[in-house]
């Protein structure tokens, strides 16, 4: 039963985000607002990676001293540099 629920559900949720991107006709959506729009990927990434990074288990910061901050700073300046993702992910995962 909770294997067809997780199924139903991914079914609808790929059909719902699905419909929005197959349905909309990108010249409808003007220039201002395909701006506005290039910007999510680069505003939701952080969202993602900073509670990875500076929270623990309990909900609490962690100290300046935690290896996982020394990883992302090593990262954070390979991927500067390099403008490569695979690169900034060895380096990182390396640094850890």
């Amino acid at each position: 039963m909770t294997w067809f629920t997780i199924i139903i559900a991914g079914i609808i949720t790929y059909l719902m985000r699905m419909t929005m991107v197959a349905l909309v006709d990108r010249d409808l959506l003007g220039e201002r607002v395909k701006a506005v729009l290039a910007y999510v990927p680069s505003a939701v990434f952080p969202a993602i990676i900073f509670p990875g990074i500076f929270i623990n288990d309990y909900g609490t910061f962690i100290e300046m001293n935690d290896p996982k901050i020394f990883g992302a700073i090593v990262a954070i300046l390979v991927g500067y540099f390099s403008r490569n993702v695979i690169a900034t992910i060895i380096s990182g995962l390396f640094s850890y």
